[in-house]
């Protein structure tokens, strides 16, 4: 795995509409490699100034744990990209993963 998976990872990533999150492991399921869910987050970490805009911040851990804020400019970003699409934050947490889950699984069978 390594360009050629990250360009996948970032062409998933680019179809998640705005109000709607999914996770590094449903990404990396929906790519064939249900064990690479650190790969996703590497490439997304690879992402951070890229020409063409990758929103990253609509990826969270399996729990919706906003993992990767540290990987933004800025403290809370993230978080704050995240709650101005409607999603609904508590501390560092998705509060409605279920209402705003997006599976790539099913999404762009």
């Amino acid at each position: 795995m390594g360009s050629d998976f990250y360009k996948r990872v970032y062409d998933v990533v680019a179809q998640i509409p705005p109000g709607r999150i999914t996770t590094y492991c449903a990404i990396a399921k929906y790519l064939g490699s249900p064990q690479g869910a650190r790969m996703v987050g590497w490439a997304l970490n690879q992402s951070v100034g890229a020409e063409t805009y990758i929103p990253a911040h609509r990826v969270v851990n399996r729990n919706g744990l906003l993992t990767g804020e540290r990987h933004f400019f800025g403290t809370g970003t993230m978080k704050e990209l995240l709650i101005q699409e409607g999603i609904l934050i508590d501390g560092n947490q998705i509060t409605d993963m279920d209402h705003c889950f997006w599976d790539p699984c099913i999404e762009l069978a």
